[in-house]
C-alpha cells in the first residue's frame, strides 16, 4: 500500500472533495449528498462510541441495497470496527448462524429482514438497529438506549457551531488489520467467513480507480444492481463508485428485467457492472428478436452493408444499457458463448472479470479493448496468477493466485484455511483454467463440478450447459450424472412456451430434438442420455450461480 494512504483515506478524501455533490440515491427515492453521508457516519460513530463499541468489534449489516445500508457499512469501517455484511436473501437460520458465529455486537437490519429474524436466537447481540432510520429494533444495553435517545444532543455538543468537512477524520487502518468478514453464499451448502484485511480492499480499489476510473468521470451516474453484501457488487459497483466521486443509484427492489431496463434509461450509467444472467436476458428479449429475421440475416450477409448494419445494431444494444456506458463488465459466472460472440461481432464494449470472495474479489480483468472471446482478462495489479499444469496454454489446471487481494483466512476455521492457502501464500481457487502466452486466463470449469466419464474422461458440465442454454426453448440447464449416464435438467422458457401455445408434450419433443442436435457436437463420453424438464427456476446464490449441490443426487 502507498505511504499514508489507508483504505479509509479514500472514503474520507472523496467525502471532502465532493462535499456538495450527490452521492447516494435510492432509485425513485431520496438522495444523500456527500456531506449528508458524512453527517450520518458521524452520528453512527457517536452512537458506537457512547454505547461501548470498540474498534475491532464486529457489526453485522443485513438488508437490501440502499443508501442507508451504504452509510452503515462505511460508518463501521471508518470507526475501525469489523463489518459483517450478510446477504439479505439468506433465510433466518443462516442470518442467526452468521451473526452468532461472527460474534457480532450490533446488527443493522432492513425492513424485510426485520420481519423474519428472531432476536432470541442471537442473544450475544447488544442491539438491533433498523437501517432506514437507525432506530432501535431491540436493545439489551442501557448505554445503547441512552446513546440513541440522546444522539442529536450528543452530536450538537460535539459540533456546537456546525459540522464541516474539516471535521471528517477517520480510522487510519493498517494493511493486515481485519476490515470485514464476508460469508460465502456457499454453492457447496456450507458458508465460510472470509476474513478480508484492509490491504485487500485497498488493492481492489486501487486497481479499479486506475483501470476503470480513467474512463469514468468523477460525478458520473452509476447504478448498483448487484447485492452489496457480495464482494463483486461491493467492490466494483459500490466502493469504487463512491471513492471516485460518482453519484450511485441503488435498485431498492427486486431487479426484474423491466425495472433494470427502465433504470438504465433513466440513469444512463457511465459504467455497467453485471452478472451474465442480466446481460443475457436483455440481449435475448430485446435484441435477438429484432435481428433474427430473414431481412436482417440477408443484410448481415452483404459485405458492403454488413459494417453499417452492425454499427446500427451496436447502437441499439448500447441504448438498452442506457446509451452512456463506457463498457459493460460481466463477472460472477461465464457469459453464454452465443451472446458473447454476438456482442464481440458488433464491437460492443463487453468485457469479463474473474474473482473470488477470498480475493475481495478481483483476480483477473481486462478493458474491453483487450478482451478476448472466452477469456476473463489478465491478472489485475497487485496479483500473480498461475495455472497448475505442465502445459498451461493447452491443458487445464487449477488456477492459483497470490498477492495483496488475498484473504487472511476463514474465520475460526483453520482446517478450511489450510485447504486453500498454501505455505507460500498462494490461494487455490478450485477453478480449472488455461492461460495464453500473453496472460489471458480462460476458465474451463470448477474442479468440484468436474464429472468423471465411464473410462476416466474429464467432463466439464459448464461447457455442455453453455451450449444447451443457446438452444430452442431453454432458459437454463444443469447437467447431472446418473450412474454412467448424463442427464440434462432443463428449465424451459415458460413465457415463450405460453405465448406459442406449447403443451408439456410439445416441450418434451423440442427437448428431444435439442438432445439429438447437441449430441452431434459432443464427444461420445459426454453425450446426453436424456433431457428432463424442471418446472421452476433453479435455486441460485446471490451472484446467480446455480446451487448445484441441491440437485446432484436426483435420480431419474
Amino acid at each position: 500500500m502507498k505511504a499514508n494512504n489507508s483504505f479509509n483515506y479514500y472514503i474520507e478524501k472523496s467525502i471532502k472533495d465532493n462535499w456538495q455533490l450527490d452521492a447516494l440515491t435510492d432509485y425513485l427515492g431520496a438522495t444523500l449528498q456527500y456531506h449528508d453521508v458524512a453527517r450520518k457516519i458521524e452520528k453512527l460513530h457517536i452512537l458506537f462510541e457512547n454505547s461501548g463499541v470498540l474498534p475491532g468489534d464486529k457489526i453485522a449489516i443485513c438488508g437490501r441495497n440502499s443508501a442507508h445500508w451504504a452509510v452503515a457499512f462505511f460508518a463501521t469501517l471508518t470507526y475501525g470496527a469489523v463489518a459483517v455484511p450478510i446477504q439479505h436473501e439468506f433465510n433466518a437460520e443462516q442470518i442467526h448462524n452468521i451473526v452468532n458465529h461472527s460474534e457480532s455486537k450490533l446488527l443493522f437490519v432492513g425492513d424485510v429482514v426485520a420481519k423474519v429474524i428472531n432476536p432470541s436466537e442471537m442473544m450475544a447481540l447488544e442491539g438491533i438497529i433498523n437501517i432506514p432510520d437507525y432506530s432501535l429494533m431491540i436493545s439489551r444495553s442501557e448505554k445503547l438506549d441512552y446513546a440513541r435517545e440522546h444522539l442529536n444532543e450528543l452530536f450538537g455538543k460535539k459540533y456546537p457551531k456546525a459540522f464541516r468537512a474539516e471535521h471528517v477524520h477517520y480510522h487510519i487502518d493498517q494493511e493486515e488489520e481485519l476490515a470485514l468478514i464476508n460469508y460465502t453464499s456457499g454453492t457447496t451448502g456450507f458458508s465460510k467467513g472470509v476474513m478480508l484485511p484492509y490491504r485487500a480492499l485497498w488493492g481492489n480499489l486501487d486497481f479499479c480507480l486506475n483501470a476503470i476510473g480513467k474512463h469514468v468521470k468523477s460525478g458520473s451516474n452509476t447504478l448498483s444492481i448487484l447485492p452489496m453484501a457480495h464482494m463483486y457488487g461491493m467492490a466494483v459497483e459500490f466502493i469504487f463508485s463512491f471513492c471516485h466521486g460518482c453519484h450511485l443509484y441503488f435498485l431498492t427492489r427486486l431487479p426484474s428485467p423491466a425495472v433494470i431496463a427502465q433504470a438504465f434509461a433513466d440513469i444512463k450509467p457511465a459504467i455497467v457492472i453485471s452478472v451474465p444472467l442480466i446481460v443475457e436476458k436483455i440481449i435475448r428479449k430485446k435484441v435477438f428478436p429484432l435481428i433474427q429475421n430473414n431481412r436482417m440475416k440477408l443484410l448481415l450477409n452483404m459485405p458492403v452493408i454488413n459494417k453499417k448494419v452492425k454499427q446500427r445494431i451496436c447502437e441499439q444494444v448500447c441504448k438498452a444499457f442506457g446509451g452512456n456506458a463506457y463498457e459493460v463488465i460481466v463477472g460472477g459466472a461465464p457469459l453464454n458463448q452465443e451472446v458473447e460472440s454476438f456482442l464481440k461481432s458488433i464491437d460492443f464494449p463487453i468485457t469479463m472479470g474473474y474473482g473470488a470472495t477470498e480475493c475481495a474479489p478481483l483476480i483477473t480483468f481486462s478493458d474491453y479493448s483487450d478482451f478476448i472471446l472466452g477469456s476473463c482478462g489478465t491478472p489485475v495489479s497487485h496479483m500473480q496468477v498461475k495455472i497448475k499444469s505442465q502445459d498451461p496454454e493447452n491443458i487445464p489446471g487449477e488456477i492459483i493466485t497470490k498477492g495483496m487481494n488475498v484473504m487472511l483466512g476463514y474465520y475460526k476455521n483453520i482446517e478450511a484455511t489450510n485447504e486453500v492457502l498454501d505455505s507460500d501464500g498462494w490461494y487455490h481457487t478450485g477453478d480449472l483454467g488455461t492461460m495464453s502466452s500473453d496472460g489471458h486466463v480462460f476458465i474451463r470449469g470448477r474442479i468440484k463440478n468436474m464429472l468423471l466419464g465411464a473410462n476416466g474422461q474429464n467432463i466439464y458440465p459448464e461447457e455442455i450447459e453453455d451450449k444447451l442454454n443457446s438452444m430452442a426453448m431453454i432458459s437454463e440447464s444443469l447437467i447431472i450424472q446418473n450412474g454412467d449416464k448424463l442427464v440434462a435438467l432443463v428449465y424451459p422458457d415458460l413465457e415463450e412456451a405460453k405465448a406459442m401455445g406449447f403443451t408439456t408434450e410439445d416441450l418434451e419433443q423440442i427437448m428431444e430434438r435439442n438432445r439429438l442436435e447437441i449430441n452431434e457436437t459432443l464427444p461420445v463420453y459426454c453425450r446426453l442420455s436424456s433431457i428432463k424438464l424442471h418446472k421452476e427456476e433453479f435455486a441460485k446464490t446471490p451472484k446467480k450461480s446455480i446451487k448445484r449441490y441441491l440437485y446432484k443426487d436426483l435420480k431419474f
